[in-house]
């Protein structure tokens, strides 16, 4: 068992969880004869096509997750709601779909119209930095289903037919170009939580210049203008992966039968290192639940990676690794492998 499902998040368990649901829903694909769902993609963002029109619809739906927790415990609200904006946006550009419009839920147990403020500030910034509009939402009070905050929302885009990205032109030669992430973005924190508990550290405690709640708060890296700009541009895309939960399987997502090598990684950001010492954590939990550095990949041909690398400029791109023949996804410098996602 990994150390992320000992601290209660089990990634085997919620794929299980996942198939049984699929099944059930997929018999809706063919309600509304207008609406072609793209189920040969099955990563990030979903896609319909509308029948009649050269572009078809993608819509992303997530949550900030237990990040929520840690703004709570360092009474600090303002920036979560970009990382709900984020968590949604970084998924609809994976399949090349321009962020168009996004809704947020906030469930409380209490009417908090302070909280709320802060929150609004937050989702504001978030849409205004992925070009998109806030166009609604819903806010719940439910004591008796929710303890605390709970933050998600649900984000649509539109990309023209003959631009989605699926992953599946991703081949052996490709090069692989990692996005510098921002922190520790939104994923991982019950593990994240388990180790600073673990360790005895304080919220409040100085780290890396600013304080290590401050440090764990970081929003999430906003993506889209960058990836818009790649795809404006013209370039050979073959895939791109929002380095989520699950880490470096993620990358898994584009196809089976390809070999994803990181041979040169991007910098690990000193939070990463301090959270494996205090949690006493292996480089093989670190590197499947953490971005550890790498908040974004994109898969080009070794001839596009010049005009790649300029249009992604603001992201301190690299090239982090290549694809090969094979299949899974390796960490080559610390000799990790892992399977399909």
């Amino acid at each position: 068992m990994s150390e992320y499902a000992r601290s209660g998040v089990s990634h085997h368990a919620k794929d299980a969880g996942l198939s049984g649901m699929a099944k059930h829903l997929r018999g809706t694909f063919g309600n509304n004869p207008r609406a072609k769902v793209r189920d040969d993609i099955g990563y990030y963002a979903s896609i319909v096509e509308v029948t009649g029109s050269p572009l078809a619809l993608a819509m992303s739906t997530d949550s900030v997750g237990t990040k929520v927790l840690v703004a709570q415990m360092a009474d600090k609200h303002d920036t979560v709601g970009i990382d709900c904006v984020a968590m949604n946006v970084n998924d609809l550009i994976c399949v090349g779909a321009e962020p168009l419009a996004f809704v947020d839920y906030i469930a409380t147990p209490k009417a908090e119209p302070g909280l709320w403020a802060e929150l609004g500030k937050g989702l504001d910034e978030g849409c205004r930095q992925s070009n998109c509009t806030l166009i609604g939402g819903e806010t719940s009070i439910m004591p008796e289903v929710v303890k605390s905050l709970d933050l998600s929302g649900t984000a649509m885009g539109y990309v023209r037919k003959d631009r989605v990205v699926t992953g599946q032109a991703v081949v052996p030669g490709d090069a692989l170009i990692g996005l510098a992430a921002s922190g520790v973005h939104s994923n991982g924190y019950t593990l994240l939580r388990k180790a600073i508990m673990a360790a005895g550290r304080k919220w409040g405690e100085p780290f890396g210049g600013t304080t290590l709640g401050l440090e764990c708060l970081r929003p999430t890296h906003i993506y889209v203008r960058s990836v818009m700009r790649l795809m404006a541009s013209g370039c050979e895309v073959h895939g791109m992966a929002n380095i989520t939960g699950g880490g470096l399987r993620n990358l898994t997502r584009w196809r089976k039968d390809v070999r994803i090598v990181i041979d040169d990684p991007l910098p690990v950001p000193p939070i990463f290192d301090a959270l494996q010492k205090w949690g006493g954590i292996e480089d093989r939990e670190m590197w499947r639940t953490f971005n550890m550095g790498m908040g974004f990949g994109v898969a080009v041909p070794e001839r596009a990676v010049d005009a790649a690398m300029e249009s992604l400029r603001d992201n301190g791109p690299k090239v982090v690794g290549r694809v090969e023949a094979g299949s899974g996804v390796a960490q080559e410098p610390l000799g990790l492998e892992y399977g399909d996602y």
